[in-house]
């Protein structure tokens, strides 16, 4: 199994525990990701708000250039994989657009390939029965509450990948690997994406909303797919404990990072010591606490 790895702006930066554990995940699963040569960013947030031919043009270089691959892409990042695949779709539907789009590339992008979120792939039916063969500790103890945001299942008539309104792809895969997930209400409500910076006001009221309801529902940590989901809600805690009088500090993990965990997979549990929120209050819950970042 083959892809063009995308890795955007955020999977060497803030966002590179997902970028490692999602590397060191594929390769213990024989997955082969081949980043994307001379890679440019896919638009992400605001482009498709100033100008919606730059908002094509921009993905569909790439995706040309992994056409050229012969490989379809992977893009782990939630708003990429968002971006990219809704180029992806609106070019497919329209041949003038596209030939209009292709006259200013060197490497054309015909439709011959197609955009997939790395939770899309790792949540395959026949990868996840590897998962289930290569996992040696079960994750019994961890109730996660999956987040997948409001980036990754919608909108459905474009990307197509699972339910717009009770995805379970991630939920499954959190249960195939032993952890419990909670049945919660947040799962796909928005964490106020890049508003952290302007109206960072209004992403502390989202991200309390979201990580108080996951408590109540007896949540142990929070599982995502997204860096800047995972930014937000790392960050804003303690002020959005402060706003709603609550105590909001809960451990927020990226699926890979829980994948790679219950697999044993070297390296991963590094991963860990870069989190803003400390992680070992949902490691000593199925019997792997402070140790654990002593042991990579």
């Amino acid at each position: 199994m083959k892809y063009a790895y995308f890795p955007g702006c955020s999977l060497e930066s803030t966002g590179k525990e997902f970028g490692e554990s999602t590397h060191l995940v594929a390769e213990e699963l024989g997955i082969e990701l081949i980043e994307i040569p001379d890679w440019n960013c896919c638009g992400a947030t605001s482009a498709h708000s100033l100008d919606h031919k730059l908002s094509l043009s921009l993905p569909a270089r790439n995706l040309g250039i992994a056409e050229s691959m012969e490989l379809d892409v992977v893009a782990p990042c939630a708003a990429c994989y968002n971006r990219m695949r809704s180029a992806e779709v609106e070019l497919k539907k329209n041949a003038a657009l596209m030939d209009e789009i292709n006259a200013g590339l060197e490497k054309p992008f015909t439709g011959n390939i197609t955009v997939k979120s790395a939770l899309e792939v790792f949540t395959s039916s026949d990868v996840l029965e590897l998962v289930a063969e290569k996992t040696s500790h079960k994750l019994t103890g961890l109730k996660p509450a999956c987040y997948y945001g409001c980036l990754l299942v919608r909108p459905p008539k474009v990307l197509g990948f699972d339910d717009p309104e009770n995805p379970k792809s991630m939920d499954t895969a959190m249960e195939m690997v032993g952890a419990e997930p909670v049945e919660w209400y947040f799962k796909n409500e928005c964490c106020g994406a890049s508003f952290g910076i302007a109206k960072s006001d209004i992403v502390v009221k989202l991200t309390g909303n979201i990580i108080s309801n996951a408590k109540k529902h007896g949540a142990n940590c929070i599982v995502t797919a997204c860096p800047l989901c995972m930014t937000n809600l790392e960050m804003r805690q303690a002020a959005a404990g402060k706003l709603r009088g609550e105590d909001l500090t809960m451990p927020i993990f990226y699926f890979t990072e829980l994948l790679g965990l219950a697999m044993e997979t070297r390296g991963v549990k590094k991963c860990f010591a870069s989190h803003l929120v400390d992680v070992n209050s949902a490691l000593d819950a199925i019997g792997r606490g402070p140790a654990i970042l002593a042991e990579s």
